[in-house]
């Protein structure tokens, strides 16, 4: 389940189903990535072909989910938990 956001748009897409604060050409691949990580209950719940899942390197631990170029949504795993959900550019 989803616990917590970084990032305020992607609060409002996961919500409501549109936001203004990302970008149109990432909502529908976002939103599908959000859901399924709603509805996880281990980490390799999201081991989905297109995902392109995996860990990030540093401190502290946090994983991707490819969304479209450099676009992944990026997360913390607690508890079974995702939380500080952030979408950012990462590569």
């Amino acid at each position: 389940m989803i616990k917590s956001f970084r990032h305020a748009g992607l609060r409002e897409l996961f919500e409501t189903g549109k936001s203004a604060r990302v970008r149109q050409d990432l909502q529908r691949r976002a939103l599908v990535r959000l859901k399924v990580l709603d509805e996880a209950a281990l980490l390799s719940d999201l081991n989905v072909p297109g995902f392109t899942f995996h860990r990030l390197r540093g401190r502290p631990i946090r994983y991707s989910l490819h969304i479209n170029g450099p676009w992944c949504v990026t997360f913390e795993w607690e508890d079974g938990d995702a939380v500080r959900v952030n979408l950012e550019q990462y590569h």
